[in-house]
């Protein structure tokens, strides 16, 4: 049931309850739904997704929904439910995303006593978000625990008192915290600098005291703010230098009681866009140095007692710099640009290149010039890693994330158009948002609602780029219904219409009996007829139907005893399809087994079509395809177990190792042979399509092969060398040339893989602080002594034929496909690359050590060995 946006009102009745089947059930952005959320919700049993966003609900949550144990996602936010947060909901064992932000729920946060549940037991769930609520007590040491997965603890604004629990710092897979906004006292606890994934940490406006928190070890931050509490004085050189991390963008710490100088070094940070540090007591000559970061734009230290602005501080037109009420601005210096308050809201609109042409008064003109009505919201992002919002490239970014999940996902959009970012009193960032239909002046309402419940689902790609965030949109306008055109005809019609519809509804009625008596015989018939699966059986044998080469038929009851029941213990990594579970064959093989989840899975012609793709393969260099299962409504692939992780989580320091030069060559040698593979010797040839490092594996003896061909194409059947698709892949990756036309070539993997190529050498993702990464390295190319500056720092600074290897990516990555080389010429670079390193590039030689050019971060052998 996918309703979103459709401008439904009046009551949700315990009707609901005879829906028994319903899997999905999506009603967010009808603001005219009110009054409580029926009890009969809870009979829904095989219920996977509730989405009720911005509704106009109010009541309490019913204990009921805690009778849901299949449900995944549940979201609540911006309703004006009351009432305490129900403990049932802690049986949920399935749920991964709970987000009840922006109600008027209150009372403590449940946790567990007894046989009654609470928020504790839900061990597998990854978001938390429970802010912008008026809830109160103490954060229970009970409510986190080792074994979680939580990725996203979001708890501000609300009244919550007490200290910030110890166990807090045991949640090693925190990427965001925010505890702003009530009534935490004591100290923050020493562990908290254990969170090493954290990127944005918010614990402004409590009632902290004891020391300003350490940050050394916490090195992914891009976020900090410590505002408006009663931390011990501290001096900020002192504090700083326990500060590692390079990827800070944003410092805010107003009223921290921070004193003596601020450090130069402060401000050479390459990500640092602002610095706010008013109301402390602050001292000494402000100097922010000659070396600054380039996207610096905001320096706030009024209110301390800075004597003295040495070097351009004042001076530069990039940084707006405030002192009022600092000594500096006292007697002659009152006059200077910095003693005053200039700031200015960002304001950011979409330019446009488009000639101006006679659009009527309900229509807007899109980015791509033509006249249409959006559809119109604002996305409200809960944590927003940038601050400098007068910053393109953020809102190109943006735009250009948008587009590639409505059109991956098969949208009718044209175009998008962010705008307009404001920063409310949460410090939640609002961006306006109009989507443009395509093909069309306005959207159907099929169209809004899938596109509403998109981005109610929450897509990995926007999420993981800019953070968690939530929907409103502006009630639509401008539906083409058939039933607005016919109200707009004329009475005559109406009568004649009627007169005529009544002659033959006598007639109407008993053919459509027989018709439907015909149909129901047909529609039986062509089912069994159609199913692609329908002779796939052990007793049946497989037929007529093509043979697969060595991909075996499993039983789900296979499957399940391997993985021990599909345990959380065996699941060893998940995404937008599903999960992948490790499991142990009878025959004593490990096997990765893909599962799709409810609302991911493809038709069944669609997935036999991928297994057989997938069994024509077979190169030592390419993950292989071991069987599958087809088994009570479930769909999964099982292929051959790779245990040492992607590319990505290496490249990274996730997977716990560091890769020397000659290792990262050799991982490029085989990535582009399992390519060159598919390209030129497969039968028929294939098109991978979501060439990328999460998507080449590592097996144990660090040896890469290419994983994942859910996108591929085959190329056999085409005459021009391209096959015309809808795009797909991932951002960072897609080839400009392919998004562009939607012509798919084997040249779009190349490009693909250059991508992967600067990975190898900077350990950079593809896109970080809304750069391109093939932007950035071809930056300091054209610049003397900036490419040290971008190599990956855990490399030797001597690496033999760097130049000729980034030449060749860079060759990867032309605008036109037609001057990029072919995957068997970029084997044959590397190679030569690899004689320049003086490396033997002999897959002989490659695979006699195991762990060689692999070091452990830390000591310790690799985690495969350690086992």
């Amino acid at each position: 049931m996918i309703l979103s946006g459709n401008n439904l009102t009046g009551t949700l009745t315990s009707d609901l309850s005879a829906l028994t089947a319903l899997q999905y059930m999506d009603l967010s952005n009808n603001r005219g739904l009110t009054g409580a959320l029926p009890s009969s919700i809870g009979n829904l049993n095989n219920l996977t997704f509730l989405i009720l966003v911005s509704c106009g609900l109010s009541g309490p949550i019913p204990n009921s929904i805690g009778s849901l144990k299949q449900l995944f996602y549940l979201s609540l936010s911006s309703n004006r439910f009351s009432g305490p947060i129900p403990p049932s909901i802690g049986s949920l064992t399935n749920l991964v995303w709970l987000d009840l932000t922006d109600n008027q729920l209150n009372g403590d946060i449940p946790i567990s006593v007894g046989d009654v549940s609470g928020l504790d037991k839900l061990v597998i769930a990854k978001h938390f978000h429970l802010g912008m609520n008026q809830l109160t007590g103490n954060i229970s040491s009970k409510l986190f625990s080792p074994n979680m997965k939580l990725i996203h603890v979001i708890l501000n604004q609300n009244n919550l008192s007490g200290s910030i629990p110890t166990t807090l710092g045991y949640v090693q897979t925190l990427e965001v915290v925010r505890l702003d906004g009530n009534s935490l006292i004591g100290s923050v606890p020493d562990n908290l600098n254990n969170l090493t994934s954290v990127s944005e940490l918010f614990l402004s406006n409590n009632n902290l005291t004891g020391p300003i928190p350490n940050l050394q070890s916490m090195n992914v931050l891009q976020l900090v703010d410590m505002s408006n509490n009663s931390f011990t004085a501290t001096d900020f050189r002192t504090w700083f230098a326990t500060v590692q991390t390079t990827t800070l963008t944003s410092l805010y710490m107003e009223n921290t009681s921070l004193q003596g100088q601020v450090p130069s070094n402060l401000f050479s940070l390459p990500q640092l866009q602002s610095v706010v540090l008013s109301n402390n007591k602050l001292n000494g000559t402000l100097n922010i140095g000659s070396t600054f970061s380039s996207q610096l734009t905001l320096i706030d230290l009024q209110n301390n007692s800075i004597t003295n602005v040495s070097g351009n501080a004042g001076s530069n037109s990039q940084v707006e710099l405030i002192l009022m009420n600092n000594p500096v601005c006292v007697g002659s210096g009152a006059s200077a640009s910095y003693c005053r308050i200039q700031r200015i809201n960002s304001t950011f609109s979409p330019s446009s290149n488009c000639t101006r042409s006679a659009c009527s008064s309900e229509e807007i003109m899109s980015p791509t010039c033509k006249c249409a009505m959006p559809y119109s919201g604002s996305l409200n992002f809960m944590a927003f890693p940038f601050s400098n919002l007068n910053d393109a490239s953020i809102y190109s970014s943006l735009e250009g994330t948008l587009m590639s999940v409505f059109t991956s996902s098969g949208l009718p959009v044209d175009s998008v158009t962010v705008f307009n970012p404001t920063s409310d009193e949460n410090s939640y960032i609002r961006f306006e948002t109009q989507i443009f239909p395509s093909g069309q002046v306005s959207f159907n309402r099929t169209g809004i609602s899938s596109i509403g419940t998109l981005l109610n689902r929450q897509p990995p790609l926007l999420m993981n780029t800019f953070g968690p965030f939530y929907f409103i949109d502006s009630s639509y306008c401008c539906f083409e219904d058939m039933f607005a055109r016919v109200k707009r005809s004329s009475n005559t019609g109406i009568i004649v219409g009627t007169a005529v519809a009544g002659s033959f509804l006598l007639v109407l009625l008993m053919a459509a009996a027989v018709y439907a008596v015909y149909q129901r015989r047909k529609a039986k018939k062509a089912t069994t007829e159609q199913n692609p699966f329908a002779s796939w059986t052990p007793e049946k044998g497989w037929g007529g139907i093509p043979q697969l080469r060595g991909a075996r038929l499993f039983s789900f009851q296979e499957v399940k005893k391997c993985t021990d029941n599909f345990s959380e213990a065996n699941c060893i990594g998940s995404g937008g399809y599903g999960k992948v579970y490790r499991g142990i064959l009878s025959s004593g093989e490990s096997v990765a087994i893909k599962r799709a989840q409810m609302g991911s899975m493809q038709g069944s012609l669609e997935f036999k079509t991928e297994i057989e793709l997938l069994s024509r393969i077979h190169h030592k260099n390419v993950v292989a395809l071991v069987g599958f299962c087809y088994d009570q409504s479930e769909q999964m692939l099982v292929y051959e177990y790779v245990p040492n992780g992607t590319l990505r989580d290496s490249l990274s320091g996730k997977s716990g190792v560091s890769m020397d030069w000659m290792r990262r060559l050799r991982i490029g040698l085989d990535s582009a042979r399992g390519l060159a593979y598919l390209h030129e010797l497969a039968d028929p040839p294939i098109i991978h399509r979501d060439v990328k490092s999460n998507n080449i594996l590592l097996d144990d003896h660090w040896n890469a092969k290419v994983a994942d061909f859910g996108l591929s194409k085959l190329i056999s059947d085409s005459l021009k060398g391209h096959v015309t698709t809808q795009v797909k892949g991932t951002l960072g990756y897609m080839d400009p040339e392919y998004y562009m036309t939607q012509q798919l070539t084997d040249k779009s993997d190349v490009y693909s893989f250059g991508v992967v190529m600067l990975e190898l050498v900077t350990a950079r993702a593809p896109i970080a602080q809304g750069k391109h990464i093939v932007k950035e390295v071809r930056m300091a190319m054209d610049t003397p002594n900036e490419l040290q500056l971008i190599l990956d720092p855990t490399l030797d600074t001597s690496l033999g034929g760097l130049e000729k290897f980034l030449d060749l990516a860079m060759s990867c990555v032309r605008d036109s496909s037609d001057d990029r080389p072919t995957m068997s010429e970029v084997v044959r670079g590397i190679e030569g690359v690899m004689q320049l390193a003086g490396i033997n590039f002999d897959s002989r030689t490659v695979n006699n050590s195991a762990t060689s050019g692999v070091t452990p971060i830390g000591g310790g052998l690799p985690p495969v060995y350690a086992r």
